[in-house]
């Protein structure tokens, strides 16, 4: 059996919830957070790991990375990277209903359209989810079913209003 890694990207509710889950459900989670004062020094983030660097997470063709912000100023040259590094699976949050603005940084970095469009936006199932925990669970329902081949609901359309 091919192991299972998720990386979560950025220290945030979602992230939290999200690794959380993930160690129950097979995943090797590291948790990547650039900026080492973004991390309280209480807090022990949940998951396996945590790096400040993705080569630091040994990024393969078995990872799923997703990114739990969509305004930080590393999203382009973190995307890249995990672009790159031909990574199973890439996601970003963010609204279905506009262009995220990675696609522009990472147009500006010079990646084609073919790699930009590998970046899944929204990065989980259509379940409504609207709180850190909710949109967790999408996220990571959302990768098993991709993992097994199944559709999983990922349809987002302005009539169903999601």
């Amino acid at each position: 059996m091919v192991p299972r890694k998720l990386v979560a990207v950025f220290h945030t509710p979602t992230s939290e919830f999200m690794l959380r889950l993930a160690v129950e459900l097979g995943f090797h989670s590291i948790l990547v957070e650039p900026d080492p004062a973004q991390v309280p020094p209480v807090a022990r983030p949940h998951g396996d790991q945590l790096v400040h660097d993705l080569a630091a997470a040994g990024l393969d063709e078995h990872t799923d990375v997703i990114l739990t912000d969509h305004h930080r100023p590393e999203i382009g040259q973190l995307l890249k990277e995990a672009l790159a590094a031909r990574t199973r699976w890439i996601g970003i949050l963010g609204n279905p209903h506009h262009e995220g603005p990675h696609v522009a940084l990472l147009r500006d970095l010079g990646v084609p359209d073919g790699e930009i469009a590998r970046v899944h936006r929204p990065a989980g199932l259509n379940i409504g989810s609207r709180t850190p925990p909710e949109i967790a669970v999408a996220i990571l329902a959302g990768l098993i079913a991709d993992r097994n081949g199944r559709p999983g609901g990922f349809e987002f359309s302005p009539e169903n209003g999601t």
